[in-house]
């Protein structure tokens, strides 16, 4: 079957890729009622139009093969990953904290990092941000408690398996090694969680002991309800785990595409595992954690979109320094032609804080030649370069990463007086952009 040639093809066939991760980013700020409303059609022009362009570029056999690769090979077990992890841990309430000291917050915040590795930055978010707001309810400075729970639960605390993040697991998914994140990136994620979390403690102690005398009253008291759904959480891992470890060698064309029996039996799972977790889960717990649709609805449509806006890109991408991208390629490579790290990192942290941080991995995953072999291997520093800025800056905006907007929609939904998008920026800025020179300085020089 005819495959896409991206060395032959003209930029202007993937602009829009760009024009919906603009729509994405700019939508919600300038036309926020309209966007919600209609963010499905929006994203749904621009990938009509990315296939009709291609169609009459490049022919329709290629693009079909292209466009069923990206879904069944891609999109399909991302989105049926963060079906089980959304609907398992919309059924898991933690409640009755009653009282937010510095360092219980920290703690929280500590144990939700932690968590995000292996439950997944949208699941460790949707379960703690609930406590973290009842356990500050009645505390007046607040807004902090939230920004730190995006810096760090939501973003920082994915970095050490595909489980955690989303740009991981598309890299899990090209063929880097489910265990490589966690072998390699532990020191980056130790320095930058340890910073962040001294930081949050010395801003929430200093306002905690003016208010001192609000908070002093109640014990601390937790309780957790759906264990079910943590059993979930961890079958779901299981399966991940499996088809990460089993090759049988077994697999079917499916439209062209060839699908391992591995991952077929992975994404059953997946669907299954969500499809109990709805079942098993008492109507009360959906409702005390405020459950909807709308979330992933959103996450769903728009992520459909950038699979088939991606295409051509990837493929004028997967064709390196003979494709139309050679300029960008010279510019991430030391003199000597090998990835500069430093250059990959904030190139992709960058880009991730202002597009979406998980088609930006892909991107630049390309950029650095696409090999995962040779990625985890010669040129390791550039592929840890791409996932921590990627995962890292995903937080310097609220555009940066999923659950960033799902902890700040519940924050205000809790009378949180969270900030605005620059002013949001202002926080990300003066607390996330020295932590990551320090990060540079000490990993990609």
């Amino acid at each position: 079957m005819d495959v896409l040639d991206g060395a032959h093809m003209p930029l202007w066939l993937g602009l829009p890729f760009p024009a919906l991760l603009l729509s994405i980013a700019l939508g919600p700020i300038f036309a926020k009622r309209l966007w919600h409303v209609h963010f499905g059609k929006a994203a749904g022009f621009w990938a009509l139009l990315a296939l009709v362009l291609l169609v009459a570029h490049e022919g329709a056999g290629p693009t079909f093969a292209a466009f069923a690769a990206s879904m069944l090979s891609y999109y399909l077990p991302f989105i049926l990953m963060l079906f089980a992890f959304y609907t398992a841990a919309a059924g898991i309430v933690v409640s009755d904290l009653d009282r937010a000291t510095a360092l219980t917050n920290t703690g929280l915040l500590a144990a939700g990092t932690l968590a995000a590795n292996v439950i997944g930055s949208i699941g460790a978010s949707m379960i703690l941000v609930r406590p973290l707001l009842q356990a500050n309810a009645q505390r007046r400075h607040k807004v902090h408690v939230m920004i730190f729970t995006i810096f760090l639960v939501a973003n920082v605390g994915g970095v050490l398996s595909p489980l955690g993040n989303p740009p991981l697991f598309f890299g899990f998914l090209r063929g880097v090694d489910f265990f490589w994140p966690l072998q390699t990136l532990w020191p980056h994620m130790l320095l930058a969680s340890g910073l962040l979390l001294a930081v949050f403690f010395l801003i929430d102690l200093y306002f905690f002991s003016k208010e001192k005398a609000v908070s002093d009253g109640g014990e601390t008291r937790l309780q957790i309800r759906g264990l079910k759904n943590v059993a979930l959480i961890l079958a779901t891992v299981a399966a991940i785990l499996t088809s990460a470890l089993w090759h049988p060698g077994v697999g079917v064309g499916v439209l062209g595409t060839r699908l391992e029996l591995q991952d077929v039996l992975r994404d059953a799972a997946m669907l299954a595992i969500g499809l109990v977790s709805l079942a098993v889960t008492p109507r009360a717990d959906h409702e005390a954690n405020h459950f909807s649709w709308g979330p992933l609805e959103e996450v769903a449509k728009l992520f459909a979109a950038i699979f088939v806006c991606i295409i051509p890109v990837m493929a004028m991408l997967e064709a390196n320094s003979h494709g139309p991208f050679q300029p960008i390629v010279e510019a991430l490579a030391r003199p000597d032609a090998t990835p500069n790290a430093a250059a990959y990192f904030w190139a992709t942290g960058l880009l991730s804080s202002v597009l979406d941080n998980a088609p930006t991995y892909l991107v630049f995953f390309g950029l650095a030649g696409g090999n995962p072999a040779t990625l985890m291997g010669a040129h390791s520093q550039a592929l840890a370069a791409i996932s921590v800025g990627a995962v890292f800056m995903g937080a310097l905006t609220y555009i940066g990463n999923a659950p960033n907007f799902m902890i700040y929609a519940l924050a205000l939904r809790a009378r949180v007086a969270m900030p605005g998008f620059f002013l949001y920026l202002a926080w990300s800025g003066a607390i996330l952009l020295p932590v990551f020179v320090i990060v540079t300085l000490v990993f990609f020089r």
